[in-house]
């Protein structure tokens, strides 16, 4: 059993603490509360950080690892070069994966593993398209969900997809739980939308889709044209299953499927209408904004006001570093309130970082505050003059990374 002190403790789920502590014992949180009181109540060794912040552990709730080491493959397979559309950029990533040898992207897994621990994430919402990489996070301290990825339009394979995918949850073990992902509303079938929500409801899997990222999206779902129909189609063969108009937007759509609810988390959400959002709110979904992505791929800037004004439930990832320049949560935290000033307090972007990711992965009783009962994950920041009033936004604006503790255990391992 130890205690952490520090000169302010952010529960996140509870007011800031002026000198709070925690108290961890095998690896999960005791009790929480000021230092004084902590001190007296438990007789444990007192680790204090002087002038510093402790927070929880962050929740990236939209991350492929698989890509990490996406800027080296570039060059390597001599691909690099800078996409100017949307589905230049898909073909470029689908370009890359093929010209991989078996073992790369096993290395930029545990790469992208070590760099999210690293930059204080210690769970995360994992999008998985080689099922067989699996076993590797089960070595790994992070928490959180492996969604794993399906696409395709071929009925005849809808039910052997399925099956794997429940197959490969169900061997699972380690700190990771088990999802499921159709990847877009025009990359999947039908079919592997019903699976998906059929499996949900058999296993209580949580579901994620990327939803309305690029302009093309609203156009193909409106009326099967544009670069999708023109490009992407052709690319992946699959002129046979161009739909008809269906004159609908990819959040209708998706309701119309049953497949929104409130183990559903929506991925990006850039180009949704207003009653889409209604919709989103109604269901229960969670929308999981990842602006440095949307950025860096041009597709747009998701709603935020819209999102808050109506009380979608928000968390926030990073994507891939194929289109990012780091897994560091902080970092997005940072950008989502440059390009959106005054729309987020300090408090409610931390929150979107810790707590509202890990409500969206389905795993808030063990992530997201500091409460007693809950893993042992938290971080230590070294923010300068913060005082009771401010700390969270001294936090953001100057904080520094200090410590990483996971399980109680402080990372990377000491000798």
């Amino acid at each position: 059993m130890k205690i952490y002190a520090a000169s302010y403790l952010l529960p996140i789920s509870s007011p800031p603490i002026a000198g709070g502590a925690i108290v961890v014992d095998n690896g999960l949180i005791r009790a929480v509360g000021p230092l004084k009181e902590l001190r007296a109540a438990f007789d444990a060794p007192v680790t204090e950080f002087t002038g510093c912040t402790i927070i929880p552990g962050l929740v990236n709730a939209h991350t492929h690892l698989e890509l990490t080491h996406f800027s080296a493959w570039k060059v390597r397979k001599d691909l690099d070069y800078l996409p100017k559309t949307y589905v230049e950029w898909i073909q470029q990533v689908v370009k890359i994966r093929r010209a991989l040898q078996p073992g790369e992207v096993e290395l930029s897994v545990r790469e992208g593993l070590r760099l999210s621990l690293e930059s204080g994430t210690t769970a995360v919402g994992e999008i998985l398209t080689d099922f067989t990489l699996a076993p590797l996070y089960s070595i790994s301290p992070l928490a959180g969900r492996i969604f794993f990825e399906v696409l395709g339009h071929d009925l005849h394979q809808c039910d052997a997809v399925i099956e794997r995918v429940e197959k490969s949850a169900l061997e699972m073990d380690g700190e990771l739980l088990p999802g499921v992902s159709p990847h877009t509303p025009y990359t999947a079938s039908a079919c592997l939308f019903k699976g998906a929500q059929e499996l949900s409801g058999r296993h209580g899997m949580r579901k994620a889709v990327h939803l309305s990222e690029p302009r093309e999206e609203v156009l193909f779902m409106h009326d099967t044209t544009g670069p999708f129909a023109e490009t992407l189609y052709p690319m992946a063969h699959w002129e046979e299953y161009l739909p008809h108009p269906r004159r609908t937007t990819s959040t209708r759509y998706l309701d119309s499927l049953g497949f929104l609810d409130a183990a559903t988390l929506a991925i990006h959400a850039v180009h949704v209408t207003p009653d889409d959002v209604a919709i989103l709110k109604e269901r229960g979904v969670t929308v999981v904004l990842c602006p440095r992505s949307n950025d860096r791929l041009f597709v747009g800037t998701a709603p935020h006001h819209l999102f808050k004004k109506v009380g979608v439930p928000l968390a926030i990832g990073t994507d891939s570093l194929a289109s990012n320049d780091s897994l560091s949560i902080l970092d997005e935290l940072r950008y989502l309130r440059q390009i959106a000033p005054g729309q987020f307090t300090a408090d409610e972007l931390l929150a979107m970082g810790t707590l509202g990711g890990a409500k969206a992965l389905g795993i808030e009783q063990i992530a997201g505050s500091l409460e007693s009962g809950k893993r042992g994950d938290f971080l230590v920041f070294s923010s300068g003059h913060a005082t009771l009033a401010d700390p969270a936004e001294v936090l953001l604006k100057h904080g520094k990374l200090d410590h990483v503790y996971v399980a109680g255990e402080t990372y990377p391992p000491t000798n």
